[in-house]
């Protein structure tokens, strides 16, 4: 794979999906609120390509009776159970971490850009992953504003001292290409994720990588050893 035509500056992740593997935790999670409904829970298969949606896609799949009002009278219960767990099974998508090491060696700096609220960003980070330094997290109740809006994408750069025009954007879902391009960063797909966006060949992402030794490869760290 040939290299990006510049040196970015900056390199930005969506967290769910693209950098952590969290699914199996979600799905836990909604085993538990199915459980004390009294509902049968649905296959971790149904759970996984929507996780990087959410807390209300994911109850959605658990509770497809439910209108968008008891979907969301759902949310305060689901989120705590998670929170009480969240940490389990988490854990970085194979090659997310080494590709991760070159970027710090090639002092280029990294962030993260979730969708996921700011409280459970932060306790999850340090359970999960207590070595990464971020130079920029920026959950989504950080701003009023949320993914597939660009601003929060354009306060990470700022956050990181990094120019948009020389930064990534990589992400695992449709609305974070969209994010990534509306703030001027080029943008990465990538097919490892949980992509309940669809193919990632449709989403008019500057790149589409399958592995992140690909990424690392596309990004000009690819010599890293793991």
């Amino acid at each position: 794979m040939s290299k990006l035509p510049f040196k970015p500056e900056g390199v930005f992740f969506d967290l769910d999906g693209t950098l952590l593997d969290s699914g199996l935790d979600l799905d836990h999670a909604l085993r538990l609120l199915c459980a004390a409904q009294g509902v049968e829970p649905p296959p971790y298969e149904a759970v996984r390509p929507v996780v990087s949606r959410g807390s209300r896609a994911i109850i959605s799949v658990g509770f497809p009776q439910l209108d968008e009002a008891g979907v969301l009278a759902l949310v305060p219960r689901y989120l705590a159970l998670y929170e009480a767990n969240m940490a389990a099974h988490t854990v970085p998508f194979a090659g997310v971490e080494p590709m991760l090491a070159g970027l710090v060696s090639a002092d280029i700096r990294w962030g993260i850009v979730t969708n996921k609220p700011g409280f459970l960003t932060d306790a999850l980070l340090p359970q999960a992953v207590p070595h990464w330094q971020p130079a920029a997290v920026v959950s989504g109740d950080t701003l009023p504003v949320k993914k597939p809006d660009p601003a929060p994408v354009l306060l990470a750069c700022e956050t990181a001292a990094c120019a948009p025009a020389r930064s990534v954007f990589v992400g695992d879902d449709r609305r974070d290409i969209v994010a990534g391009h509306a703030a001027g960063l080029f943008t990465v797909a990538v097919r490892w994720g949980y992509l309940d966006g669809g193919d990632p060949d449709t989403w008019g992402a500057d790149a589409v990588v399958d592995h992140p030794d690909d990424l690392a490869a596309l990004l000009g760290v690819g010599e890293v050893p793991a």
